[in-house]
């Protein structure tokens, strides 16, 4: 049976990724971004709905409920990034108003976008659902001076609470924590080659992850053979990072 997909973010990279995914396996999938272009164009290569939402602003996540249907089976919180690399890398914030901003920046894009998209399509979720946030490996590791290793940190930990709320509507919510994944606007073209061999140099598995890894594994999420999987995080990176 076909359930409705909402792909928040999913113009590019791993987003478009995994509404390929989902769209070839005949379910019915809705992607958001803040750019027009990229949408029409996965609309018109795989047949999804494609709908401008910038969702760290409620007034516009209002007007997306709008142009959804009733009832939503999969929530993917993929909007977001790491908002250092859309300024000047080379200058830190002038002042501690410009530090503040700056660091606010990521919250938004990351934590506070998932938690405000999740808030407004409550009423929608269905029951046995799922929802899946993509995190990064920058939650367990650190991301250097700024903001984006916490931001995704924070978005790990509301999920504990958000899993025990939706828990009893057998609605399952988890985290995948990719790695590096190549072939995305994530490093905004900025990512120096000797950086990416270490970067792939840190894998047990000697390569980058490619958006169809991360797909996989928020499809499998999603599948019914995951149905008492809730409140994990998922880690998706080759071995950079391990677990017990």
């Amino acid at each position: 049976m076909a359930r409705t997909i909402l792909i928040t973010g999913g113009g590019t990279g791993i987003g478009r990724a995994t509404a390929r995914l989902f769209a070839g396996q005949g379910d019915s999938v809705y992607v958001t971004g803040r750019r027009r272009e990229p949408l029409d164009e996965l609309a018109a290569e795989i047949g999804v709905r494609g709908l401008v939402c910038d969702h760290t602003r409620p007034e516009a996540l209002i007007a997306l409920l709008s142009e959804l249907p009733e009832q939503v089976d999969v929530l993917v919180n993929n909007a977001g990034g790491n908002t250092d690399f859309d300024g000047d890398q080379k200058r830190e914030p002038a002042d501690l108003d410009a530090y503040a901003q700056a660091f606010r920046a990521n919250l938004d894009a990351n934590l506070v976008s998932a938690a405000l998209t999740t808030r407004a399509l409550d009423g929608r979720l269905a029951n046995g659902g799922a929802v899946v946030h993509i995190g990064s490996i920058a939650a367990s590791r650190g991301s250097g001076a700024g903001s984006y290793g916490a931001s995704k940190a924070g978005l790990a930990s509301w999920n504990l609470d958000l899993a025990q709320a939706l828990g009893p509507r057998a609605i399952t919510a988890n985290v995948v924590a990719p790695g590096y994944i190549a072939d995305t606007e994530f490093f905004r073209d900025r990512l120096p080659d000797e950086r990416r061999e270490q970067l792939v140099a840190a894998t047990s598995t000697g390569r980058a992850g490619a958006p169809s890894d991360i797909a996989e594994t928020v499809a499998f999420l999603a599948s019914p053979g995951a149905r008492h999987i809730t409140g994990q995080v998922l880690h998706v990176n080759g071995g950079a990072y391990m677990t017990s």
